[in-house]
């Protein structure tokens, strides 16, 4: 079993090959996809007169701050046009994907965060109402194991449910660790457009759990996310964490095998 994590903008780069190497994998074991699309909504507020708005935590890393409007454009472009593009994409390579949202089934729960400790633009630590941004709770998994019974790939936008029934806004690469967590993969691959984890320019092909949170401070934004992703992975019981080059070919099975990727992994 393997959960994959794609980006929402990463799907226009995709390489040709990688929707026939996600049927090819799909046919020896089951797959289920959890994609982003942080980019197109930021690119869709823009279109609607909404100017986002990032903040950074304590700890370095930066996030969307969703308010109730937010979350809404997020909700509609997540599980609308990115949701339905993807699974209109492996439909036509005769890949029975399912496309649905965390709200689904309560797919994703989560606690809706009521403030939020952020780093002002003065350098000091400022509490904000938390807005409509989430923390996983809990996945059910008993849904998604019932479609992979049933031979179909799972697709899902990363909007979390609330107890009180809210949308939430929660991070695709760390939606796409617990999702793997809670159907017991023991892969998770994120797929991104650089071949791996880049030290002083260079692929760094093995990382320990210890190496990795070791490194999580010293990585920029993006990739930062996906190693800290991969850390919680592991933490939730995954054997390994790959991050792969989308834009190579056949990243999945390459990944699989360990070619061209970062494998982090407990030993």
């Amino acid at each position: 079993m393997i959960t994959i994590k794609i980006g929402g903008s990463v799907v226009d780069d995709l390489h040709q090959s990688v929707i026939s190497d996600i049927k090819k994998v799909s046919e020896s074991e089951g797959v289920v996809v959890v994609h982003g699309g942080g980019k197109e909504v930021t690119r869709v507020c823009g279109q609607l007169g909404k100017e986002p708005r990032f903040v950074t935590s304590p700890s370095g890393i930066k996030s969307r701050y969703t308010d109730l409007e937010t979350a809404e454009i997020f909700t509609m472009v997540m599980s609308g046009r990115i949701n339905k593009a993807i699974v209109l994409m492996l439909q036509q390579h005769g890949i029975n994907a399912v496309g649905i949202s965390g709200v689904d089934a309560r797919t994703i729960q989560a606690d809706r965060k009521k403030k939020l400790i952020i780093i002002n633009e003065k350098g000091r630590k400022q509490a904000i109402d938390g807005g409509y941004t989430g923390k996983i709770t809990g996945i059910n998994s008993a849904f998604l194991q019932s479609l992979l019974g049933q031979g179909y790939v799972p697709v899902i936008a990363p909007i979390a449910i609330s107890e009180e029934s809210e949308f939430l806004n929660v991070d695709g690469d760390r939606a796409a660790a617990y999702v793997a967590a809670g159907i017991k993969s023991n892969k998770v691959l994120f797929v991104t457009d650089v071949d791996g984890f880049l030290k002083d320019g260079k692929l760094v092909p093995k990382m320990t759990l210890a190496e990795a949170r070791e490194e999580r401070p010293r990585t920029g934004p993006g990739m930062e996310k996906k190693i800290l992703a991969s850390i919680e992975a592991l933490e939730m019981g995954i054997s390994e964490a790959l991050i792969a080059n989308g834009q190579r070919e056949n990243p999945i099975s390459s990944a699989i095998s360990h070619e061209n990727c970062t494998v982090i992994s407990n030993e």
